[in-house]
């Protein structure tokens, strides 16, 4: 169970947390996924998931959030988080994506993905628009739905330590995700970042005062360097940045912005 590093074909092992964060941080297996979590901040530094093109089956949300009893409550960012507000509870890894594979396991692995580890708080609008980061995650999964792909898909929130506080959590303003593949030759990959944040172009956040929630979004889509997300991240993955699509000379002049599926360069 959990993630497979050699589904692929190729070696395709999750980006690792650094040392730094090491200590705070535990491995949850789940069915065709795995989610590190950083106990401090209660909130996952990287997941990654199998996802088999060929074997997706489609099945019915009918799940609701729940805590992980293999460890503490207080690890996790729960229901506390979510009630009141308009934050979503929004999947890191997918729900359709592990979602795959004999009619018993695809639905332990639907089940699994409604564990609050595989959750991060969300503008509504970030969380469900189908123009950008879920139009994306389908663009993704259809790709591999059509011509019967493997992949493996890396997500998180960046776990940044200037996030606005927020009911004992710190919610995050960017989120990352890298999906790769093997071209039947060598591990092919791609990075986006999408930011929540208001005021982008500054990186001005204002404080939030206490018990409210943080003004989140307008938000943008990017592809960008996988070696940006390593920087941005602290995660350590060389193999995914040797195996970036970008061409250098596009990543050399900065951020490529995605308002489109059909802008993404494999």
């Amino acid at each position: 169970m959990g993630f497979d590093a050699r589904f692929l074909g190729v070696g395709a092992a999750m980006p690792r947390v650094g040392e730094a964060d090491a200590a705070t941080s535990v491995e949850l297996d789940y069915v065709h996924f795995t989610v590190v979590l950083d106990c401090a901040r209660r909130l996952a530094r990287v997941t990654g998931v199998n996802l088999d093109g060929a074997e997706l089956v489609e099945l019915e949300r009918g799940e609701r959030w729940q805590l992980d009893e293999r460890i503490p409550a207080d690890w996790q960012a729960g229901p506390e988080i979510y009630a009141g507000n308009d934050l979503d509870r929004g999947h890191l890894v997918r729900r359709r994506d592990p979602v795959w594979g004999s009619p018993e396991v695809a639905a332990r692995a639907n089940s699994d993905t409604f564990r609050y580890p595989n959750a991060a708080p969300q503008a509504s609008g970030f969380n469900q628009s189908k123009e950008l980061w879920l139009g994306l995650e389908d663009h993704v999964l259809e790709h591999a739905r059509a011509h019967r792909l493997r992949l493996s898909v890396f997500t998180a929130p960046v776990l940044a330590a200037g996030d606005p506080p927020y009911r004992g959590i710190r919610v995050p303003l960017r989120f990352w995700k890298i999906a790769a593949w093997n071209t039947g030759a060598e591990l092919a990959a791609i990075g986006f970042v999408v930011d929540q944040a208001p005021l982008v172009d500054t990186g001005a956040v204002r404080e939030p005062a206490p018990g409210e929630v943080p003004p989140l979004g307008p938000f943008r889509t990017f592809q960008v360097p996988i070696a940006d997300i390593a920087a941005l991240t602290g995660l350590v993955m060389p193999p995914l940045v040797a195996a970036d699509r970008l061409p250098a000379a596009i990543a050399a002049v900065g951020w490529r912005r995605i308002e489109e599926p059909g802008d993404i360069l494999l």
